[in-house]
Parts: C-alpha cells; sequence; structure tokens
C-alpha cells in the first residue's frame, strides 16, 4: 500500500453498471475530491447509459471502457470500485492483479462490493492478491456507514459504556421481498441464498456495534456459530411460476431453490472473556412497504433501536392515486397506495455516501480504511460457519478446518 501519497482528487473506475453501482453513482454526487472516470461492464449499452448518467450528474467526464483492462491500465484512473457480481468478481480482481503486477497498471486502491466472494477460499484468494499488489484495500459494507448506525453507536459507546459497562446483545435483521436481477436467485452464480446475500450486512454491523470504538474488528473472537435455514415462500407452486414468469425460465426454484430466510446466532468473546452474542434474521420473504432494516443494541443500563421504515416522512396515496410500481418510495416497494414511509436520502440513510466519502479519503491520503479485504473475509467465515451450521444441524466452533474448502450445498455444481 502506498503511505502518505496525496491526490487533489481520486480518479475512480467502477466495474459494472446494475442496480448498486447506480445507488454509488448516487453517493458520490455527495463526496468531495472524486470524479467517476471510467466505467466497465461486459453490456455495451449498460456501461454507456452509466457513463452518460454519471456525466450529466457531474461526476465525469467519464468514459466507457470495451475491456476491464483496458480501464485498469489507463493512466485516466486511479482507483477501482469492483461492483460486478458475486460471480465474476474474483475474476475481475485477478485481472486487476495481474495487470499491476506485470507493471501494466499503477493503482491507488480497489474498493469492493459485499460479499467480498462466494466463499472462505475465494476471499482469502481476494485479500491475498491485494496484498500482494501492494495495493490499499476497501470493503463496501455500507450498513456501517448509516447515518443512524454512525450516530446511535457514538451515542452509545461515549455516553452509556463509561458509566455501565460495554453492550453485550447486537440484534440485526434485513427483510424484502426478494432481490431485483434474476442471478442473485441462482445458487450456482450468486454462491448461495438469502443467507449469503444479505446475511453478510446484519453480521457485520452487530460486529461492528459490538466493537469498541479505535479497535480492531478483530479483538472480538469469533467462538460459535448456530444457523437456521429455510425455503418458506419461493418454494410455493404458485410462486414458481411467479418467480420463472419475472426472473426467467433459468430460476426454477422447483429443481433449484436457495433459501429465501436465514437467521443466526454468533458468539464472541471480547478481549477480557466477556460473552457478547450476534443475533441475524434475514429473509426475501418479507412483504410490508418495502426494505426493512432493523438494528438493536442492548447494554447494562441502556439499548439502541434502528428501524429504516420508521421514517419522519410518510405520504398517504388513497385508491383514487394511481400509477405505475416503482421505487420512488422506498428501496423494494411494494405498494403505491395507502400510508406509506419515504426514505428520503437513501444513499445516506443506507449508508452509501459516507462509505464512499471514508473510501476516497483513505485511498486519497493511503491510509487503511475503517474495513477492509480483511474484515470481508471474516465475514466469510461466519457466513460459511453458519451455513455449514444449518447443513450439519449442530453448532460450528471456531476454528474450523472444513470452512476453508467449504461451498453450501446449494451451491455445489454437479
Amino acid at each position: 500500500m502506498q503511505d502518505n501519497v496525496l491526490t487533489d482528487c481520486l480518479r475512480v473506475g467502477v466495474v459494472g453498471s446494475g442496480f448498486v453501482a447506480r445507488f454509488h453513482l448516487n453517493a458520490f454526487e455527495f463526496v468531495r475530491n472524486v470524479r467517476i472516470a471510467g466505467v466497465y461492464s461486459p453490456n455495451p449499452a449498460h456501461r454507456e447509459d452509466y457513463a452518460q448518467l454519471a456525466n450529466q450528474k457531474g461526476l465525469g467526464p467519464c468514459k466507457a471502457y470495451e475491456s476491464l483492462e483496458s480501464m485498469v491500465q489507463s493512466d485516466e484512473i486511479d482507483a477501482i470500485w469492483l461492483l460486478s457480481p458475486n460471480f465474476a468478481r474474483l475474476d475481475h480482481m485477478r485481472t486487476i492483479h495481474r495487470l499491476v503486477k506485470d507493471g501494466k497498471a499503477s493503482l491507488m486502491g480497489v474498493a469492493c462490493e459485499k460479499p467480498l466472494a462466494r466463499t472462505l477460499a475465494e476471499g482469502r484468494e481476494m485479500l491475498a492478491m491485494v496484498q500482494d499488489a501492494n495495493l490499499n484495500h476497501g470493503y463496501l459494507e455500507n450498513q456501517l456507514f448509516s447515518t443512524p448506525v454512525q450516530r446511535g453507536r457514538d451515542i452509545i459507546w461515549r455516553r452509556a459504556v463509561p458509566n455501565t459497562g460495554r453492550p453485550y446483545l447486537a440484534r440485526a435483521a434485513e427483510e424484502h421481498s426478494g432481490p431485483h436481477m434474476p442471478w442473485f436467485w441462482r445458487p450456482d452464480l450468486q454462491g448461495g441464498g438469502v443467507l449469503l446475500d444479505m446475511m453478510c450486512h446484519s453480521v457485520e454491523v452487530a460486529r461492528f456495534l459490538l466493537t469498541e470504538p479505535e479497535k480492531p474488528r478483530n479483538s472480538l473472537k469469533l467462538m460459535s456459530a448456530t444457523g437456521t435455514v429455510a425455503n418458506l415462500k419461493w418454494t410455493r407452486p404458485e410462486y414458481i411460476q411467479k418467480l420463472i414468469q419475472n426472473m426467467g425460465p433459468e430460476v426454477d426454484y422447483s429443481k433449484r431453490p436457495a433459501e429465501d430466510f436465514a437467521r443466526g446466532i454468533l458468539h464472541f468473546q471480547d478481549e477480557s472473556g466477556n460473552d457478547l452474542i450476534v443475533e441475524a434474521t434475514t429473509s426475501w420473504a418479507y412483504v410490508g412497504p418495502g426494505l426493512r432494516l432493523t438494528l438493536e443494541l442492548l447494554g447494562p443500563e441502556y439499548s439502541m433501536e434502528i428501524n429504516s421504515l420508521n421514517t419522519s416522512l410518510k405520504v398517504f396515496l388513497s385508491r383514487e392515486v394511481r400509477g405505475e410500481a416503482g421505487e420512488d418510495l422506498v428501496e423494494k416497494q411494494n405498494a403505491e397506495q395507502g400510508l406509506m414511509p419515504v426514505v428520503e436520502d437513501e444513499a445516506a440513510v443506507y449508508g452509501y455516501t459516507l462509505e464512499d466519502r471514508h473510501m476516497v479519503e483513505s485511498f486519497r491520503r493511503g491510509i487503511r480504511p475503517l474495513e477492509t479485504f480483511e474484515d470481508g473475509v471474516a465475514v466469510l467465515e461466519m457466513l460459511m460457519g453458519l451455513y455449514l451450521s444449518a447443513e450439519t444441524k449442530s453448532t460450528v466452533e471456531f476454528p474450523d478446518a472444513r470452512l476453508e474448502n467449504f461451498v453450501p450445498s446449494v451451491a455445489r455444481v454437479g
């Protein structure tokens, strides 16, 4: 990693042009000292649209590159935001690593969207490559940077903990009615189901809340994992057909379903030997106004609660108000009538704005980000432990050598 490097403006090359890449584009509008200088997507129309949108937002000039190699080697790119789908991420990182090691590219760092990879083995390879290429690296777990999470954590650790002691239980849940794109539903491509897709958020934001400020996340020792997975909604006959209709014949949950519900209990110990618990729940089977994120942090004489649907802005639309279905009120929106919550600034509330601001400044200054590929690997160890626990119907104790090459049963090919 380059130390004490300060550049006036970080020129970012984005890999990917889908839903999360557009979320980041909205966030970058509120980040200083950055330019979206390039984008690569295998789909020519999508990358051209993304570059045009970046330019319309005043974030460019942004160039659409025909290959990942040409963007990484460009003198106009300082850092890569790796926002491609799970199944493509490892190959993209291998390309970046090879070009940097061969002296054909000079980058300050790579930021990678969650999850870092699909398995612990893939995650360890991702980490090894950025370390071998001497690249600064950031793990894009947006919920850590959510404005209520940041504010609540500060208050608890600054006011409550010094008087009565550290928190001991963190609960986190993320629920909605299902992903946007077909590949998310395919465990052979995504790497699993809702546990991998969404519990990567929940376990890490909970671990963050339990970690003493100024100490690394690994100051909490992972002791055990107990997991449960289930198919509650999307294997029902009528919903199997609905998936095929909306996502295509390759998403057939009568033949190859992925879990749409997951629950996990993680047991940690802090440096003083105190027991700490993370309780996480995720679901693709929740039907409400839209995406619901809930967090709780409990300690000896205090508690903290967050619910993303308890918004300060709500609108009521009568049955006489009719319009097209959309997501203009809340992510994964399920209705356009009735009393609806409105998330005023999704990029900020969900954490993308502060996340991108932090990563840009870390790369510009050559300092280690708050969240790195090492944390991404730790998350994968937790998730694979929960999958193994669910498969064996037993608690997994850490460390466990079985996890090094473990692939969840739903994702195994053949």
